[in-house]
């Protein structure tokens, strides 16, 4: 259950709010408030008041309205906010701004992981000829072996923002550990939480949590469901931090012919659930550079805000996940597509919308 008060309201209105919540609801169920566009936002578990308790509760003059969601996740439901959100990326010096969750499709292109300053500034001049809006490079990789390359740490944060002041564009990169978001939050304009970290909630809550508010980029893990994904991006939103941009990657199946299975269909059941952004991760999903063209269009075409796209300029050396690297050239042909596609796409809900 969610109370929303008024913009207006003072601290000692909203405590007012709270200790009658917990009169009312006759449990010591924890309570959490935070300020989610310019409101104050109470949240308690479960639907604990009956409709004599809400009507009391919606009385006091701070209450502007009380949401009864019916998911376990709240904050990121569509029933508690109708309104798509709109993430606003790159507010660090050098960046030049863009938002993700509108009409225009946004892509995200770069390296698997930063290798070196020359290999990531020619890569970075490349997406950024290409099209792309958004630079992303690893600099911490959580590899599967503990024998292969891992990154380059904090030189690969300060090489990202030395690529972002040259291109102007915002930066995504990995954040692996809680200890790390301030770090991490410094250099880049986006942090990424990995598939293998999407129920690391003490990273959750310290992304949530950090006063930058920095957007997060939540990726499904490889083995979740929607609502376990979803309850994930809600520990975020839960701990102060609203600007979260989902990303399906795939999810791991039996079949070996692709690295793991995309799950299209939870693009447009997303825009039902939540009104959180989502983008989607062919080059994961497929892990085959020749598929990832194919199933860029078809993520556009099932309504994703945006792609992230793995690209290296000779991804036959890359040292990490080079198999489904596509190259600049790929990128731009993929760019023209997803432009396209958007725009069939748009001028068919027009046409359904007229008649």
């Amino acid at each position: 259950m969610i109370i929303v008060t008024r913009n207006s309201v003072t601290g000692t209105e909203q405590q007012q709010v709270i200790e009658l919540l917990q009169r009312l609801a006759g449990s010591q169920r924890p309570i959490s408030a935070i300020t989610m566009q310019e409101r104050g936002v109470i949240t308690i578990d479960g639907n604990v008041l009956d409709a004599q308790a809400q009507a009391a509760l919606s009385l006091h003059s701070a209450v502007e309205r009380i949401v009864s969601t019916g998911t376990p996740y709240q904050l990121v439901s569509r029933a508690f906010q109708s309104e798509d959100s709109i993430v606003a990326v790159g507010d660090l010096p050098g960046s030049q701004p863009v938002t993700i969750g509108g009409s225009a499709p946004v892509v995200i292109a770069g390296p698997c992981a930063v290798e070196s300053r020359e290999q990531l500034m020619e890569i970075a001049r490349a997406v950024k000829d290409a099209g792309a809006q958004v630079l992303r490079g690893g600099a911490f990789k959580p590899r599967t072996s503990p024998y292969q390359f891992q990154g380059l740490g904090i030189e690969g944060l300060q090489l990202l923002a030395e690529a972002r002041e040259e291109t102007g564009l915002p930066v995504i990169t990995e954040v692996m550990e809680p200890e790390m978001v301030d770090v991490v939050a410094q250099y880049a304009d986006v942090l990424q939480i990995g598939s293998r970290n999407m129920q690391n909630f003490p990273l959750l809550r310290a992304a949530g949590s950090h006063p930058s508010r920095r957007p997060v980029m939540l990726k499904r893990g490889l083995a979740s469901t929607i609502d376990e994904w979803l309850l994930a991006a809600e520990y975020i939103v839960a701990a102060g931090n609203p600007n979260v941009i989902l990303c399906e990657r795939g999810i791991r199946s039996f079949d070996t012919h692709t690295r793991n299975l995309l799950d299209l269909a939870c693009v447009p059941l997303l825009h039902e659930l939540t009104h959180l952004p989502v983008i989607v991760d062919p080059s994961h999903a497929t892990g085959r550079r020749e598929l990832v063209p194919t199933m860029s269009r078809a993520a556009i075409a099932a309504g994703a805000h945006g792609l992230i796209l793995e690209t290296h300029t000779d991804p036959n050396s890359a040292l990490c996940d080079g198999r489904q690297s596509i190259t600049p050239a790929q990128l731009r042909t993929i760019m023209q597509e997803t432009r396209l596609v958007a725009q069939i796409m748009s001028d068919a809900a027009v046409l359904d919308y007229v008649a």
